[in-house]
């Protein structure tokens, strides 16, 4: 196990009704003049934001709102935030909703104090050193953004889609988190969810830093808890205790708590983001393709954490590891199937992936050789996107 340093200081605060409290804790945690930011229209729909506003005004917040961020959210949003913020004179920011509003929330509060473009912190350019405060009320479990200090954003120049890493400064003053908001999440966005934390899970699970058998205990125990709640959510959305611990799920898949003593990966997530800024899919459901076709290729060339995730979430019973690591691929894939996933380019509704554009981008944006677990060339990644054929 390598040496670590495990900061989470976001308070969490879980259950029905939970976004009464968005007021008083935005106005002890974040500030007292605040931007609003939200997505596309669901929070409006169903009442959410109105009974977030009602908090604010009660514990005497004023804000500003921003609404309509996309998912795979862009930097003329983030921009266009920073420059509200600035005019203003605000003091933090709220989000309200998932990944997408989280990260682009995240982005202004780092934009906001630098004198600089903030894309210089994505492009690696400059390390973030401070940042205005962000609450979140959380409306979708999935991207983990409500508890990590991390941040995806796509330049619409080039369409590179980066994510920033933070230790400190960009994680969340607190998150709301009422799984009773997630009930009306349309079937494929819960399930996209769910390969998103899993994924998150992954990147840190696959590592070659040895003896860190609690942190693989603690992956594969919330790998197996998902495995087994999800069925229960997909066939009854309102069922309470398993959204509940899906929603949690999601949350210890990214803070950090399952990276801790190790060497992590990223490469799949790396891909996907190619995949999603060149042809706009859903994160999750470009994660479900991408995935087992990483893996498929590490079989071949370094199956051991492989196969012991299959034996030990899957219950594979194979004694060879690259028999091992086959089986256990063939049942993730049934498993995202079953949740009505893609796990083929095809089946998400690409026919003709442009292989070349996706590996040049992804080597332009990431370096020449990528990944923790096993070092990839172009000619290797350009393999794993065949594979996902």
């Amino acid at each position: 196990m390598d040496n670590f340093t495990f900061y989470s200081p976001t308070k969490y605060v879980f259950g029905r009704g939970v976004e009464s409290q968005a007021g008083a804790l935005t106005a002890s945690m974040v500030g007292r003049k605040v931007l609003l930011v939200y997505g596309m229209g669901s929070v409006v729909k169903s009442g959410l934001l109105d009974r977030v506003k009602k908090s604010l005004d009660e514990s005497g917040v004023v804000y500003h709102e921003f609404g309509g961020i996309k998912p795979n959210p862009t930097d003329d949003r983030v921009y266009e935030g920073i420059d509200i913020v600035r005019r203003e004179g605000l003091d933090g920011l709220l989000a309200v909703g998932g990944g997408s509003a989280i990260d682009t929330a995240k982005a202004i509060a780092c934009g906001v104090p630098y004198d600089g473009d903030f894309w210089d912190f994505y492009a690696g350019k400059k390390v973030v050193e401070t940042a205005l405060p962000v609450g979140v009320v959380l409306t979708i479990p999935a991207a983990g953004s409500e508890g990590s200090g991390n941040s995806v954003i796509t330049k619409i120049d080039g369409m590179h889609k980066i994510s920033l890493r933070t230790e400190v400064a960009l994680r969340p003053k607190f998150a709301l988190m009422n799984p009773e908001l997630t009930f009306t999440l349309p079937p494929y966005q819960t399930a996209s969810g769910i390969a998103d934390m899993m994924a998150h899970i992954f990147e840190r699970y696959f590592t070659m830093t040895p003896e860190v058998e609690i942190t693989d205990r603690v992956a594969e125990g919330v790998l197996t808890a998902i495995v087994e709640e999800s069925p229960k959510v997909m066939a009854n959305p309102e069922d309470y205790e398993a959204r509940a611990n899906i929603m949690w799920s999601g949350t210890l898949a990214h803070n950090g708590i399952c990276g801790t003593g190790r060497r992590e990966d990223w490469v799949s997530h790396f891909m996907e983001h190619e995949i999603s800024s060149v042809y706009g899919v859903t994160h999750g459901a470009g994660l479900a393709v991408i995935l087992p076709a990483w893996m498929t290729f590490m079989a071949d060339h370094n199956p051991f954490k492989v196969a012991q995730m299959a034996r030990r979430v899957f219950g594979v019973e194979n004694h060879d590891d690259q028999s091992a690591a086959l089986e256990g691929i063939s049942c993730l894939k049934a498993f995202f199937g079953s949740l009505g996933l893609p796990v083929t380019f095809a089946e998400l509704g690409i026919e003709n992936p442009d292989i070349e554009l996706l590996v040049k981008k992804l080597h332009e944006n990431k370096g020449d050789v990528i990944g923790g677990y096993y070092r990839l060339t172009a000619a290797e990644t350009a393999e794993i996107y065949r594979l996902a054929l």
